[in-house]
C-alpha cells in the first residue's frame, strides 16, 4: 500500500504511536517554551523513522505539518526537511524552497529541538553548498527571538564540518553574553567544536571573554581542553566574580 504524502496522514500515523507513559516522561523532563504545544508522547526515534517514510513530503504539506500544535508533528516536519536537505539527489530548487520555508515559518520553530533538527543542513548546508551570502545569520543573531539566535549559531555546525570556522567565531562574539541559556549552550558547544580544529583560536577567544562570559557557555566551550587549561579559564571566571 502506497502511503499518501500529506500532513494529515503523517499526523494520523503519529497518533497511532502515542503513549501515555512517554507523554508523562516528556512533561516531566522536556523543556517547552511554546504556550500552545500539544505533546502526544511519541518517542523521537519513532518520529524520525516516520519522517524517513515521508521523506518525499512536498513543501506545502511540510508547512501544514509545521502549523500543527502537536509538537511531534512539528518535529516530524523539521526532520523531513533535514532528510531532504541531506539527500544527495535533492535538487537545488528544493533545497532553496526548504531554506526559505524554514526562515518564513520560524514562528513555528519555537523550541530548541526544532532548531537543532533543521538549522544545520536546511540553513547552514544551503548557504554553504550554493555559496550564498551569510548575512542572514547575522540578522538572526541580532533577533529578539532566542530560537532565531540559536538558529544562527547552529547553522554554523555545517561550516565546521567543512573546515570553515570564521562564522562560528564571529557569531560567538555577537552572542557571547546572550541572556537565554539555550543560546548560551549553543555558543559554547560550537566554540568547543570549532576549537577542536583550531585550538589557538579558541584559546584566544577565551582569553578575551572567559572572565565575563556566562558560566554555562564557558563550561561548554572548555569541555575538551586539558585539565590545566580548564582550571585556568574557570579561575579567570572565579577571580572576576570575586571582584564584583
Amino acid at each position: 500500500m502506497v502511503t499518501e504524502m500529506t500532513a494529515a496522514t503523517f499526523v494520523e500515523r503519529l497518533e497511532a504511536l502515542q503513549s501515555p507513559e512517554q507523554r508523562l516522561k516528556y512533561e516531566r523532563s522536556f523543556r517547552n517554551d511554546s504556550k500552545n504545544d500539544v505533546i502526544l508522547g511519541v518517542p523521537m526515534g519513532q518520529v524520525f523513522a516516520l519522517a524517513q517514510e515521508f521523506i518525499d513530503l512536498p513543501p506545502r504539506q511540510i508547512e501544514r505539518l509545521m502549523e500543527s500544535d502537536v509538537h511531534e508533528a512539528r518535529a516530524g516536519a523539521l526532520s523531513v526537511m533535514d532528510k531532504q536537505a541531506r539527500r544527495r539527489n535533492t535538487p537545488e530548487d528544493r533545497r532553496r524552497e526548504l531554506y526559505n520555508l524554514y526562515l518564513r515559518r520560524m514562528d513555528r520553530i519555537d523550541n530548541w529541538d526544532l532548531v537543532d533538527l533543521g538549522a544545520p543542513f536546511v540553513i547552514g548546508g544551503y548557504l554553504h553548498d550554493y555559496h550564498q551570502p551569510r548575512d542572514i545569520l547575522y540578522v538572526l543573531a541580532r533577533s529578539d527571538n532566542p530560537w532565531e539566535r540559536r538558529t544562527a549559531m547552529y547553522a554554523t555546525s555545517y561550516f565546521i564540518r567543512k573546515g570553515e570556522l570564521d562564522d562560528t567565531f564571529r557569531l560567538a562574539e555577537l552572542l557571547v553574553d546572550d541572556e537565554h541559556d539555550l543560546v548560551r549552550k549553543a555558543v559554547g558547544a560550537w566554540l568547543r567544536e570549532a576549537g577542536k580544529q583550531d585550538p589557538s583560536r579558541l584559546l584566544a577567544f577565551l582569553d578575551r571573554h572567559a572572565a565575563t562570559m556566562p558560566r554555562v557557555t564557558l563550561r561548554y566551550a572548555i569541555e575538551k581542553l586539558d585539565p590545566d587549561q580548564r582550571a585556568h579559564y574557570l579561575g579567570m571566571k572565579q577571580a572576576a566574580a570575586g571582584k564584583t
